[in-house]
């Protein structure tokens, strides 16, 4: 799922934590898989933006010389202004986006 696109909210929101039982049967379980999620997904943000962030940087900047640019302080206002990585896990874990499996699990089925 594209992050940008995501209709996560920007701050914190109250959930039932049985809506996130009801796939593992397990809170912890699901806490786990959504946290792994969340961190594809800040891996991914931060990869974009240092990508971004990197059309700016010269060769022969110090630290006196540096000089702030207009389009890179935007971007990064942009950036800052995204739900964050756990909100989007979260949000994409209760609407059922997220694939998981258990081998554990899958194990003892067998």
């Amino acid at each position: 799922m594209d992050y940008k696109k995501s209709k996560a909210p920007t701050n914190t929101v109250t959930h039932n934590l049985m809506d996130f039982c009801k796939d593992t049967d397990n809170i912890y379980e699901s806490v786990v898989i959504m946290s792994k999620r969340a961190n594809q997904i800040s891996q991914k943000i931060k990869e974009d933006l240092s990508n971004k962030l990197k059309e700016f940087a010269s060769a022969s900047d110090t630290l006196e010389e540096s000089t702030e640019n207009r389009e890179q302080s935007e971007i990064s206002r942009y950036y800052e202004k995204l739900p964050k990585p756990t909100l989007i896990a979260a949000e994409e874990y209760i609407e059922g986006k997220t694939y998981f499996r258990n081998p554990a699990k899958e194990k003892e089925e067998l």
